[in-house]
């Protein structure tokens, strides 16, 4: 008896073996410069219909990563775009200056939306330990001036996002440090000094506005946690601390906590989970 493997074809023209992930294009696009720093994005596009556009907030205490470290690229398979983003480095520019850069990255692709072949909507903003910190914090302020900056062209163009997702990041720097542990002491203190200026008590209202906890408002939009219950790193009492706040707010949200695992590891980039988010994306995002 013969048997046959059926093959689909690309929009490139290539044959792929049936249930086969289909090609990612890459571009790399200028979105902003600012005091001598050229920001750029790289942007990672499926093949078949886009359902919308992930901004990938790397990680590095602040202070170190790049573009190239995209955690969630795989979710180019479930039909997003994802465009991973530069900011300033707290060694060159202390907080705002990376929320400024993140936002205009956003107004970026919403105003060239067209023509990069891009949906203008939803928009999710996503980022893993520093970065997702980060992303929390842009998807929680939407409406704060203070935290808009103004990097960029497009700057009549909305920076607002429909949807958050925060891996293993911080929510409080008013608490993180009583809840470290002497191994997350020793990365996070002098990763403070840099990010706002000192560390949390020398520098509250600083640290406060750097936190998403306290922009936490009835208009913000959904949100997915996931953090490990090993992770010595940064602290999971930090994503409860989010999770409650929505929670009281009767907000849509999330919380995975990966039982076992320490900060990052192959569970918060697994098919399965990347199943999880994408499930949640589109339930509570209706084009």
């Amino acid at each position: 008896m013969t048997s046959f493997r059926f093959l689909r074809v690309s929009l490139f023209g290539i044959l792929l073996p049936l249930g086969a992930a289909p090609p990612v294009s890459e571009q790399t696009l200028t979105f902003a410069s600012v005091e001598e720093h050229t920001l750029a994005l790289d942007l990672y596009r499926p093949t078949d219909d886009i359902v919308g556009v992930i901004i990938w907030v790397h990680g590095g205490a602040w202070r170190g990563g790049d573009r190239t470290g995209v955690d969630l690229k795989g979710m180019t398979q479930h039909g997003w775009a994802v465009a991973s983003v530069d900011y300033r480095l707290s060694g060159d520019a202390r907080f705002p200056a990376q929320i400024h850069d993140i936002k205009a990255a956003i107004r970026y692709l919403r105003a060239h939306a067209d023509e990069l072949n891009l949906p203008p909507t939803p928009f999710v903003i996503a980022g893993s330990s520093a970065g997702g910190h980060l992303a929390a914090l842009v998807g929680v302020s939407n409406q704060s001036a203070v935290l808009e900056g103004n990097v960029g062209d497009d700057l009549e163009t909305s920076s607002e996002v429909q949807a958050i997702v925060d891996l293993y990041g911080a929510s409080n720097l008013l608490t993180i440090l009583p809840q470290s542990t002497p191994h997350g002491l020793n990365v996070r203190k002098p990763a403070l000094d840099l990010f706002i200026g000192g560390q949390p008590e020398n520098v509250p209202e600083m640290a406060k506005l750097a936190s998403p906890v306290y922009h936490v408002d009835a208009r913000d939009p959904p949100l997915y946690l996931s953090h490990g219950d090993q992770d010595p790193q940064m602290p999971i009492n930090q994503a409860h601390e989010i999770h409650g706040a929505y929670e009281r707010l009767g907000l849509p949200v999330h919380f995975e906590v990966m039982y076992g695992s320490a900060h990052g590891g192959p569970a918060f980039t697994a098919p399965e989970e990347l199943t999880r988010i994408d499930t949640f994306l589109r339930k509570h995002l209706h084009r």
